[in-house]
């Protein structure tokens, strides 16, 4: 079930589930970086991309949960991640990356 972000916690997120859906606003920079993120991995059940560079596009962080890290070092996940935002970072100054696996 996809429940709103309460005020506290408006972070621009994007949660996927059975219905899917995106949740408070996003800079153009988040949105890119979310559907980057989304095509490269299709199995996320969550993706979270905030603008800590004050709305400018310079650095971000990402918290990504995914299938896809399942069996992975963290460094590997955090390779996948940065391959997949290969041209993107080329415009960025720093990049924090948080990756999990569901728990099922």
């Amino acid at each position: 079930m996809d429940v709103p972000l309460s005020p506290a916690t408006a972070a621009p997120e994007l949660r996927l589930g059975r219905r899917g859906g995106t949740f408070a606003s996003q800079t153009d920079g988040e949105a890119r970086v979310v559907q980057v993120l989304k095509e490269k991995f299709p199995r996320a059940s969550a993706i979270k991309v905030v603008d800590i560079s004050g709305g400018c596009g310079a650095m971000y962080e990402i918290h990504i949960e995914s299938e896809e890290f399942k069996e992975k070092r963290t460094v590997q996940q955090h390779q996948m991640v940065n391959q997949a935002l290969s041209e993107e970072i080329k415009a960025m100054h720093g990049l924090r990356i948080f990756t999990s696996i569901p728990k099922h």
